[in-house]
């Protein structure tokens, strides 16, 4: 299948977006806890790139792509890899599991999709092996009802290392004597498991079919194209290549600045391309924020604007809120302004698009969580720690539209209400929604144009 030339839609959209590509890496990520739709939205911009670049995280990602009737999800490959132009490159700051990296490469291939030609590895990069999943499910276990929510995917292990400098990158996979340096990390794996004992048992006929699985993996990322990916994208840079940046996760679970410990364990921020990619912070040019028009989380951890009822069980129906990675239901509420201010403010977002736009359009009334009311009183910023400070949110109600928007095409067949909302959340921060998406379909993303926007770039 070769997506590009299905749908000129995505290359006429692409040219009339708001910015001009320069020699900048443009970054997209998820404002708010996750789940945002960057997957889509990567798809429907590639055409003006010519190198997406994923810059952490690993397979806790899922990145749902919908195009001529077929969803297609994504775990740890970048969202422009159905494109045929375009080089896509796993950056140093991404942890792969070459199970899951296989199983993604096994789909890829049963769609015709050339993925060795259009795909670079980060020699950089960490490896997931399989006692960093078993890890994660032991620690999981431990911690009973103070459990984070972990996908359980070894994610959280595999960047301990990272840190603690005894991991495993993909340079090292490469070397001759890789399985002595596998089998010194899986030793010490094995000794910290014995700490878990009372919560989790070791099975090891589980670990050797594990281990079968890893190795097939590991020689199919071996015959990928492994590169230094720093010298690769600012090599590229000085070429004129457009370059964009694809994060994972939300800003709100960034491991710094997100709900901690509720967080995942990279930086999810426009900072993270930097060191997840090489590249200096004077090469960043636009930083696009995508948010839904409600918010969503996964998982254990604060959510003030969370709903427990009705409202809150259909917007996980119609938006079809179920993690792709996990399956798992997501929690919905309304849109948190003070978690969006402080996610617009630690990005440096300049421009944002709307997700999900269509999910609301069962609600006669919208509402919008503009202050949080606190023992200390009123505040519009996030506090340090969300549940010891017993944050309850205020709201400010708008109209709803009651309007079908998924066969809307233009800005300017949106419903009045729709533009009233866009035109609250633009000025409350100071930053222009420049897209506002209307479904799951690639097609069903409407540009607005300037002079729609409320707030000037």
């Amino acid at each position: 299948m070769d997506a590009e030339n299905s749908n000129d839609f995505r290359a006429t959209f692409a040219c009339h977006f708001f910015f001009t590509v320069n020699n900048k890496v443009d970054i997209l990520l998820g404002l708010q806890w996750g789940d945002e739709g960057k997957g889509k939205l990567v798809d429907v911009l590639t055409p003006r790139y010519d190198i997406i670049a994923r810059f952490q995280g690993g397979p806790n990602a899922g990145h749902t792509l919908e195009f001529e009737g077929t969803k297609h999800v994504l775990h740890t490959i970048p969202s422009g890899i159905f494109h045929t132009h375009v080089t896509n490159l796993v950056g140093n700051g991404v942890v792969i599991d070459p199970v899951v990296f296989a199983k993604e490469l096994d789909a890829l291939k049963a769609k015709n999709v050339p993925v060795r030609e259009r795909l670079l590895i980060s020699r950089k990069a960490h490896v997931i092996i399989p006692t960093h999943r078993l890890l994660d499910r032991a620690s999981e276990a431990s911690k009973g009802e103070a459990k984070i929510g972990s996908t359980l995917k070894g994610i959280g292990p595999s960047y301990m290392d990272k840190t603690g400098r005894n991991g495993l990158r993909i340079g090292d996979v490469m070397a001759s004597d890789f399985k002595s340096r596998y089998e010194a990390l899986k030793q010490k794996h094995l000794h910290l498991l014995k700490g878990f004992e009372s919560y989790f048992t070791l099975d090891r006929a589980e670990l050797d079919a594990m281990e079968v699985e890893f190795m097939a993996g590991v020689e199919e990322i071996r015959a990928l194209t492994i590169v230094d990916s720093e010298h690769f994208i600012n090599q590229a840079l000085k070429a004129g290549k457009k370059i964009l940046a694809e994060g994972a996760q939300g800003s709100m679970l960034d491991i710094d600045f997100g709900t901690y410990p509720f967080v995942t364990s990279s930086n999810t921020v426009a900072a993270g391309a930097c060191t997840g990619l090489g590249i200096a912070p004077n090469k960043v040019g636009e930083v696009i924020g995508i948010f839904k028009a409600y918010t969503t989380r996964v998982g254990s951890g604060p959510f003030p604007t969370e709903l427990n009822d009705e409202v809150g069980e259909n917007m996980r129906k119609v938006g079809n809120e179920f993690g792709s990675t996990t399956g798992r239901a997501r929690r919905c509420g309304w849109i948190d302004m003070p978690a969006m201010r402080y996610a617009c403010m630690i990005n440096g977002v300049t421009q944002l698009i709307m997700m999900k736009a269509d999910v609301l359009s069962q609600f006669d009334t919208i509402q919008v969580c503009t202050h949080y009311r606190t023992g200390e009183g009123m505040v519009e910023d996030l506090p340090f720690d969300i549940d010891a400070q017993k944050v309850s949110p205020v709201y400010e109600s708008l109209p709803g539209w009651n309007v079908d928007l998924t066969g809307m095409r233009k800005s300017q067949d949106l419903p009045a209400a729709l533009n009233d909302y866009i035109v609250y959340l633009e000025k409350a921060l100071e930053i222009p929604i420049t897209v506002v998406s209307v479904g799951p379909d690639r097609s069903q993303t409407i540009l607005r144009s300037k002079e729609h926007a409320a707030v000037a770039q």
